[in-house]
């Protein structure tokens, strides 16, 4: 087999052949170019020790010499070139207690935690595969190299990552591989947020969300998100719903496109409904108040995770909202997007309709053109303009200071008064209506 390395890198492997050290690139640009997906990054290893590296490049920066990782610059692109290495014991369940380098290739490879991800090659000798992963990405297998006890033990994290290529590739998972995961889960506990929140992210942005279950059956979820095992074990008995809460989200999830913010809205929507959980005489299940709760969960599951505020606002608030079910009319429809804001509306009319697919058949079509008609509305008040902020309204707080009204709170609730009545009333949008709404005396403001 061949496989077509780009240009810069093969730079790379012929400068390190050429002072006579061996070079591949390795791990997961061979996986992916054998399957026909485009690599995005290309991991090179060498018997060059670092300062040998160093010594052969122009420009090259000590990225992780402590490992034996120089990045060496090229063409304007930088190449990660990594000294064949053994690792030492790991006492933490995270970090080698120390780096020995090797001129050895299998024991490098040896080391590396899937046989998929073990593979060496370069346009010389071709493949180099001593551990089977070409037949287990044809069996379509995530499978440990050696001892699954032994690479989880090494770093914890490779019990999640496990789970999320199964979910890139849409694999199945070796059962020794699943029973060395089972076991060792709890050590998931040891690694820190970031690097939990990174595996998780790409699980659930990939194509098959829902092999999320997968990390719940194997007790993954009950150490870096034990709410989801309580949505998974929590009944939905309502005509609406045909799910559990946890496997109502995982349709839900493979319902949005695979965007970070979509799919941590979905995975965390219902979030709150556990708690909220009611039964009445009937025996219905019954979620009030579930967005709100939801909301302030997801912000402290998301903190725990170290997730950017950014990210946490914008989920945050369209977990909030995410069950107003409004009259697709502009009146109902301004108020809406006054709530989520303009940027979050088309997000928001996904969630509603990845929302309204995971529940039951009864009254679906009617749901779903309710969500259709709020999107068109929405479109077109958007489209023309129309006043959904205090940004868009005719006045603002200046106007209102130099028409007397002194500086504090009131001019704030002269301001929202003003949004609300405009937000009802687009045509009252007027400077000169508005400021006379706003100036009248205190008594009659508090009355409006």
């Amino acid at each position: 087999m061949k496989i077509r390395i780009p240009a810069t890198v093969r730079m790379v492997l012929d400068s390190l052949h050429a002072k006579g050290y061996e070079a591949y690139i390795v791990g997961g640009c061979v996986r992916d170019s054998i399957l026909g997906r485009r690599p995005e990054d290309w991991d090179i290893t060498t018997s060059a020790l670092p300062e040998q590296v160093k010594r052969i490049f122009v420009k090259t920066v000590d990225t992780g010499i402590e490992h034996g990782t120089v990045t060496v610059l090229v063409g304007g692109r930088a190449h990660e070139v990594t000294t064949y290495r053994i690792d030492g014991t790991y006492k933490d369940s995270r970090h080698p207690e120390n780096v020995t380098f090797t001129a050895s290739l299998p024991e490098d490879l040896k080391r590396r935690d899937f046989t998929i991800n073990a593979m060496a090659y370069n346009e010389e000798e071709g493949l180099i595969d001593l551990y089977g992963g070409m037949d287990d990405l044809q069996r379509r297998c995530i499978r440990c190299v050696g001892n699954p006890e032994e690479r989880f033990s090494e770093d914890a994290l490779r019990i999640l990552r496990a789970v999320r290529f199964s979910a890139q590739l849409n694999f199945g998972i070796d059962p020794e591989t699943i029973a060395g995961i089972v076991k060792l889960a709890p050590n998931l506990a040891k690694i820190s947020a970031e690097r939990i929140c990174a595996e998780l992210t790409k699980l659930i942005t990939s194509d098959h969300p829902e092999y999320l279950k997968v990390a719940y059956q194997a007790g993954i979820t009950r150490i870096i998100l034990p709410e989801f095992d309580e949505m998974m074990r929590t009944p939905q008995n309502n005509p609406h719903h045909m799910y559990s809460v946890g496997e109502h989200t995982l349709v839900s999830m493979a319902e949005v496109k695979n965007d970070r913010i979509l799919r941590f809205t979905m995975l965390l929507h219902d979030v709150g409904k556990p708690a909220c959980r009611t039964t009445d005489a009937n025996g219905i299940d019954h979620f009030k108040g579930h967005g709100e709760k939801g909301a302030a969960m997801a912000v402290k599951i998301m903190r725990r995770l170290k997730m950017d505020n950014d990210t946490i606002r914008q989920v945050r608030t369209l977990i909030i909202y995410h069950d107003w079910r409004v009259k697709p009319d502009e009146k109902h429809v301004r108020h809406l997007i006054n709530k989520v804001g303009k940027d979050l509306f088309p997000l928001f009319i996904r969630v509603q309709d990845a929302d309204t697919m995971a529940q039951s058949e009864w009254k679906r079509e009617e749901k779903l053109r309710r969500v259709i008609g709020v999107a068109q509305v929405g479109e077109k008040i958007i489209s023309e303009n129309q006043c959904v902020d205090l940004k868009g309204l005719a006045i603002n707080g200046r106007d209102l200071i130099d028409a007397g009204i002194p500086k504090g709170p009131e001019i704030g609730v002269c301001l929202q008064k003003a949004l609300e009545l405009v937000l009802d009333d687009p045509e009252k949008n007027n400077r000169e209506f508005l400021l006379g709404f706003c100036t009248g005396s205190s008594e009659e403001r508090s009355n409006r």
